[in-house]
């Protein structure tokens, strides 16, 4: 039954469906705000990577453990040798 459900046709429908109700007026606007809110999650992802990466540095410093992870010496999470 949907063996055959996206073909080029049926995208030209949607694409003259989608034209007919929102105008053209209205679709670079709605592209233009696509297009903010899709650069406004890739820097909210990015500043949340950079975030993440500078998290595990300064994690030591909090845990008042004192020890450099992979050093041998620790019980805590990722750390120490293998039992």
């Amino acid at each position: 039954m949907l063996r055959n459900a996206l073909e080029p046709w049926h995208l030209l429908i949607v694409a003259i469906v989608i034209l007919v109700l929102f105008g053209s007026k209205k679709l670079p606007e709605a592209a233009r705000g696509v297009g903010r809110s899709m650069r406004i999650l890739k820097s909210e992802a990015k500043a949340m990577r950079e975030e993440d990466a500078d998290r595990p540095a300064s994690a030591p410093e909090a845990g008042g453990t004192g020890s450099v992870e992979g050093a041998g010496g620790g019980g805590g999470i990722g750390g120490g040798a293998a039992r």
